[in-house]
């Protein structure tokens, strides 16, 4: 009988550790959704910090215009859908166009009377 009791005592205790484990992730839940609507809603106030100085910059551009479409990018000094665009494949490309040749050393005189 007694390693019965002990056995329900340990299940309560269980259960007790359960619920508060269960509360605590509610509540862990709760501010990741709190955090992610911050995060979304920083990220728009960026956005239209960057149009109202765009407007700013330049008086004669209507950023309202249809034209001004967020779901396009400018790669190669042209206007795509960012579907067709690829971030990556473009940094790399002018990553590559940026390479140095390490093993090219320039040779620099010095006129020892100049100095």
């Amino acid at each position: 009988m007694d390693s019965k009791k002990k056995l329900n005592e340990k299940i309560t205790d269980l259960e007790t550790d359960y619920d508060e484990l269960k509360e605590k992730q509610d509540g862990l839940e709760s501010k990741l959704e709190d955090l992610n609507y911050q995060i979304i809603q920083e990220h728009i106030n960026g956005f239209h910090k960057g149009l109202r100085q765009v407007a700013f910059f330049h008086e004669d551009i209507d950023v309202s215009d249809v034209k001004f479409d967020v779901n396009k990018d400018v790669v190669d000094r042209q206007l795509v859908n960012e579907a067709d665009s690829n971030p990556e494949e473009e940094a790399e490309k002018v990553a590559n166009e940026a390479v140095v040749n390490i093993d090219e050393v320039a040779t620099v005189e010095v006129n020892m009377d100049q100095i």
